[in-house]
């Protein structure tokens, strides 16, 4: 073979090994990057999946929002909503009150002083007969009606009178509740109004009626009654400053899983109060002397407690996050007789985006469609979600479970790594 000819065959062959060699280099970024980025997910409890789902999502917004007062934000609803006239002549529980408002009058057990001390929590626990899990939080799905009855008997009486929203802010049936408010916001909201911020008891009485039932409905846990139970999405620690921006804007919309207020007429108290457990946290002022005013009530849409009497007691009167609400209450008018309770029948927002009409709803036995659900956190002491969620990834991050999420994102490496491997097996056989 003369040098010319050999030149030229091996040209082929040392072009294919710069492939190889870039190949290789391309491999072991891809690589590289692919175990940082599961390292970063995995600080964030951010899912691969998720993270997927958003990227093919892109710019597409899942709702429509507006910004009310550049502090606070509300998905518009697919309909107009309905006027609390009509809402209060269907309903009949607003005599003494003024407009979209419920009369509550009753006897209310209060617990030492008239303070909260978890008393008849404790007492509702103890007659819980099929736990769904007893770590935070605490979830029960059956309770012993007649032991409740019994206990809470022991208790003394406060007589209350009242009127307190029928939804949650802004309080119309047919649109969803305004999110992102403080406490101080929501107490100058409902005074602005006429109104005031309720008192947890106020609250918590407006749930529970005098039987002191652990869910608005009744005593058995209904995961369909009420909007709850939704898989926990992680927020993005700072991605609602400023609270007015795109990037707020963003990131309600990816973690908004709320429904429009009434949507389901099986969440109602025993006065005609709907909501008050599940979709969004609810502030309320404390009864206590102690401790932080601002008190949320009611859980919301994710995988939280959802009852009557617990609080979350945490979060100091500027605390701001995705998924807060309330509702206000009121003085009602003495001289006029409260209304005598009715069954729960509600005009409801439909699937196909109509007002229409649900049946009553009634504490009858095991609920529908209920599933045993696993807590999407480490089980916590705390009285509070977003504390045990923050305590959660710091011991993720910190353990030696922290390069799994790594990992398994190594797949792009691991892929190109291949494709490299069957390109120099196909180098070889041409140079054999």
């Amino acid at each position: 073979m003369s040098p010319v000819e050999e030149s030229t065959s091996r040209a082929p062959s040392a072009r294919r090994g710069r492939v190889v060699l870039v190949a290789k280099a391309l491999a072991g970024a891809a690589l590289l990057g692919a175990v940082g980025l599961g390292y970063w997910l995995s600080a964030r409890d951010r899912p691969l999946g998720e993270l997927a789902s958003e990227l093919r999502r892109g710019d597409t917004a899942r709702f429509e929002w507006q910004s009310i007062d550049r502090k606070h934000w509300q998905a518009i609803a697919d309909t107009p909503g309905e006027s609390p006239e009509i809402t209060d002549a269907r309903e009949g529980t607003s005599l003494g009150c003024a407009p979209g408002m419920v009369r509550v009058k009753g006897a209310f057990r209060r617990e030492l002083h008239g303070a909260a001390t978890g008393e008849v929590e404790r007492l509702q626990d103890a007659a819980c007969t099929d736990w769904i899990s007893r770590e935070f939080p605490a979830r029960c799905r059956v309770f012993d009606r007649e032991k409740i009855a019994t206990e809470i008997a022991k208790l003394p009486t406060q007589p209350m009178d009242y009127c307190i929203d029928r939804f949650e802010y802004p309080n119309v049936l047919g649109h969803n509740p305004m999110i992102v408010a403080t406490f101080r916001e929501a107490e100058a909201t409902c005074k602005k109004g006429g109104k005031r911020l309720c008192t947890e008891n106020e609250w918590t009485f407006a749930c529970e009626g005098e039987e002191a039932r652990p869910y608005p409905y009744g005593w058995t846990r209904d995961t369909t009654a009420c909007v709850i139970d939704r898989a926990w999405r992680p927020f993005t620690e700072g991605g609602l400053q400023p609270r007015d921006g795109k990037t707020a804007r963003e990131e309600l919309d990816r973690l908004w899983q709320g429904e429009p207020s009434g949507s389901r007429g099986g969440c109602r108290s025993p006065f005609g109060v709907y909501d008050l457990t599940g979709n969004v946290d609810e502030w309320t002022r404390s009864v206590n002397t102690k401790g932080y005013r601002s008190i949320l009530k009611g859980g919301y849409w994710g995988p939280v407690r959802a009852r009557c009497r617990p609080a979350t007691r945490a979060h100091n009167e500027d605390f701001v996050a995705y998924q807060q609400s309330f509702r206000c209450c009121a003085e009602s008018n003495a001289s006029v007789a409260a209304p005598e309770p009715v069954p729960p029948v509600a005009s409801v927002v439909g699937d196909g985006g109509a007002l229409t009409t649900l049946a009553p709803h009634a504490d009858a036995g095991p609920p529908r469609a209920t599933v045993d659900l696993e807590a999407e956190w480490t089980p916590s002491s705390s009285d509070d979600e977003l504390e045990a969620l923050a305590k959660t990834r710091a011991a993720r991050c910190s353990s030696v479970d922290a390069p799994a999420a790594g990992v398994s994102a190594t797949g792009l490496g691991l892929a190109t790594l291949a494709l490299v491997a069957g390109l120099e097996r196909r180098r070889r056989r041409a140079s054999s």
